[in-house]
């Protein structure tokens, strides 16, 4: 962010509106100014559950985690359940030593207090600048409003709160079914530099009014992540703070369901990985500097995940991204990306498409594509890179966005 004042960078070009957002049962939530950072919006952002709400969580892997992370994996392992959710913006408590671990310790014992529950059921998170200490005392100050906001229809702040170099809000909304009953998810996140796909890129949390347990809710979150927040690449830097957590409030009377894979929740799985992806794309359209959304699908792979890899390497190289930036047809860059990657590919066999047209087929040029219709299809906002590897049956897919010069405006200024 070059500015910590409520200047902000111009709105990313590939951006989505809000949608329309209303009330889930069980939780309200506020948004207050607590200066910790940025001045003139609101930076602290506070979510109330009911009591017996489950949680379920996925975290970085980065091995230099913040104080929040190392928090909230020590809460789930703790208790099932979760009675808040309390988020700063604009200091990320990271490599913070023992008076990161203090603020976070005090930040969640006076939530704690102020609701009257354990703190291990008071989930964390913190975004922004790394290696600079956050000061509890704006946070304890900021709580009794941050709680006297608190409202069913807060959502809408609540997603501004937690940004930091976004340019715009991300939120999405599900209504589906358990068996006859109705049920509702509805889910906010944050995102747009730092961002690769290592089990939850940003952070993003997303509430349902179902009655699940929490071994159901991780295993559903789990499997859910993998082709969304784990399928999406800004920069292939993986943040230390990264966070996706499900909480399932229990207000609606669905019936029981002791398994993930009971065909009750078929509806229901099919709306969340729809939400997930959909936040986790909005995400990537707010990639620092994006101005073209890139899709990579990688089909023909000796498996899933061999597919998966080549596509990340397609999708993390600075060349092919740069070349979408420039809106150069270059294919040739794929090609290289492919065979970067590490995993099986045969050059002989190899197939690349633009847009939908081929451009390549089994190892050389298609004789006679039309060049002015790729290079025309590449003015568009959303590009499609399709590669077949030609040795079985393993395909997946990856979204990043295009490398501009944006991106380095915005993170060779990002502390001042």
């Amino acid at each position: 962010m070059a500015s910590t004042s409520s200047g902000a960078p111009p709105v990313s070009p590939l951006a989505r509106p809000l949608p329309a957002l209303s009330a889930v049962r069980g939780v309200r939530l506020g948004a207050v100014a607590a200066g910790i950072r940025y001045r003139g919006r609101p930076d602290l952002m506070l979510a109330v559950f009911a009591p017996g709400t489950t949680a379920a969580g996925v975290y970085t892997k980065n091995r230099c985690p913040g104080a929040p992370v190392v928090w909230c994996r020590m809460a789930q392992a703790s208790s099932p359940t979760a009675r808040a959710l309390l988020v700063n913006s604009g200091n990320a408590n990271v490599f913070t030593g023992r008076k990161g671990e203090e603020t976070v310790r005090q930040s969640a014992g006076a939530v704690a207090s102020m609701l009257d529950c354990p703190p291990e059921d008071v989930f964390l998170s913190s975004t922004g600048v790394i290696g600079e200490v956050l000061p509890v005392q704006p946070i304890r100050d900021a709580l009794p409003a941050a709680h006297q906001a608190l409202s069913e229809d807060g959502w809408a702040q609540a997603a501004r709160a937690i940004m930091t170099t976004d340019t715009f809000p991300k939120a999405a909304r599900r209504e589906t079914r358990i068996g006859n009953t109705p049920v509702v998810l509805q889910g906010i996140a944050k995102g747009s530099g730092m961002v690769a796909p290592d089990m939850a890129t940003m952070l993003a949390y997303i509430v349902t009014d179902a009655r699940l347990s929490q071994p159901v809710l991780q295993t559903l979150l789990d499997e859910g992540v993998q082709t969304s927040f784990n399928a999406i690449t800004v920069d292939s830097d993986t943040s230390t703070s990264d966070t996706v957590l499900l909480f399932a409030t229990g207000q609606a009377d669905n019936p029981p369901v002791s398994s993930a894979a009971d065909p009750l929740l078929n509806d229901f799985r099919t709306a969340l990985d729809s939400l997930m992806e959909e936040l986790a794309l909005l995400v990537v359209r707010d990639g620092e500097g994006a101005t073209k959304l890139i899709e990579v699908c990688v089909e023909g792979a000796e498996s899933d995940h061999s597919a998966r890899q080549v596509a990340r390497a397609i999708a993390n190289s600075p060349l092919v991204k740069t070349a979408v930036a420039g809106e150069d047809a270059n294919w040739g860059r794929i090609v290289m990306a492919v065979g970067k990657s590490g995993e099986p590919a045969d050059r002989d066999r190899l197939s690349v498409a633009i847009n939908g047209i081929w451009v390549a087929r089994h190892g050389t040029v298609v004789e006679g594509y039309d060049a002015a219709q790729v290079d025309a299809s590449m003015k568009q906002p959303e590009i499609r890179l399709t590669v077949d590897l030609g040795l079985g049956q393993g395909k997946a897919r990856v979204w990043t966005c295009d490398l501009t010069h944006g991106y380095i405006d915005i993170n060779g200024s990002y502390r001042s």
